[in-house]
């Protein structure tokens, strides 16, 4: 979720769930079960001055080339076919691109590989649950679009003992990339600061990896972005639980080009479109996110 390169943010992929044998509950609209992703998609009309106002590069094909970490349940990641990218972050930016009269065409990377993508133009918009922060504010635009904190999660009953003021000499896991790391990073300098063991940081490409390492034990905790942690636990069939309270609540950020400022303003425009017609909230509430909900979206917003 949040960090230089990178930074958000837990994820159920589909190699995560296959190590952790847990239900993807969420992966499709098939049918509605009541769990989180049921049901039909949300669309959105066009708005035809908006789409107006797209440059010329992007619509002229009439597809935004988007690239996201499909790792990041239920933010972004692979429904039960393998392939299709599904998600809250999925359903929310199809509803924008189709306010701009646009299809998005996702592309499955690295998180940390996403915003360097995004600056060489391999990518039109990075869409993974970035949190917008002043580093990442130096290479690309951002346009917020909801808000999330960080939340600690640990194997149920918390038999490692853990607690999030005092780590030290424990064995966190966290995704690559992400504030995640960069928090734990300064959390293990603070104990050995203070003259006890440091903490040890677990780094994984994959958030779904990470989880499943505080299932199976061989990490203690771990720290995720807030609606992605609690998903997880939900998926646990009670084998997680989440620790501790939601902190450190910032905005996530749609990711273009430094020098694409108008289609930056026109996004943030696209946004403020789908929050007044209210498929905004209807994706989210599909997903089980509500509580991130903005009402009025920002470009660049100082961290």
């Amino acid at each position: 979720m949040f960090n230089t390169s990178g930074g958000r943010r837990v994820v159920l992929g589909v190699t995560g769930a296959a190590l952790l044998a847990l239900p993807l509950a969420g992966c499709g609209a098939k049918e509605n079960t009541g769990q989180p992703g049921a049901g039909p998609s949300v669309t959105a009309a066009a708005d035809s001055a908006l789409a107006a106002k797209v440059p010329d590069a992007i619509k002229a094909d009439g597809v935004i080339k988007v690239g996201t970490d499909s790792t990041y349940a239920p933010n972004e990641f692979l429904d039960q076919d393998g392939k299709t990218i599904v998600g809250f972050d999925v359903e929310l930016f199809n509803a924008v691109a189709q306010k701009l009269g646009l299809k998005a065409q996702y592309e499955a990377a690295p998180f940390d590989s996403i915003l360097p993508g995004v600056d060489s133009g391999k990518y039109e918009i990075g869409v993974s649950s970035f949190t917008i922060n002043a580093e990442r504010l130096k290479s690309v635009n951002m346009v917020s679009y909801y808000s999330a904190g960080t939340q600690w999660a640990t194997k149920a009953g918390n038999p490692a003992k853990i607690d999030p003021n005092d780590a030290c000499g424990k064995k966190i896991a966290v995704q690559v990339g992400t504030v995640q790391l960069d928090d734990i990073t300064a959390r293990s300098k603070k104990c050995t600061d203070a003259g006890k063991p440091a903490i040890t940081i677990d780094q994984y490409q994959a958030q779904s990896d990470a989880t499943a390492a505080v299932v199976s034990g061989k990490d203690d905790a771990m720290l995720a972005d807030s609606p992605v942690g609690a998903y997880a636990v939900k998926q646990s069939n009670g084998q997680l639980e989440l620790l501790g309270d939601i902190y450190e609540a910032a905005p996530y950020g749609y990711a273009v080009k430094k020098d694409q400022q108008a289609f930056a303003e026109v996004l943030k425009e696209a946004v403020q479109a789908v929050i007044a017609d209210g498929s905004y909230q209807s994706a989210l509430k599909k997903w089980g996110v509500e509580g991130g909900a903005i009402t009025t979206p920002a470009l660049n917003p100082a961290s």
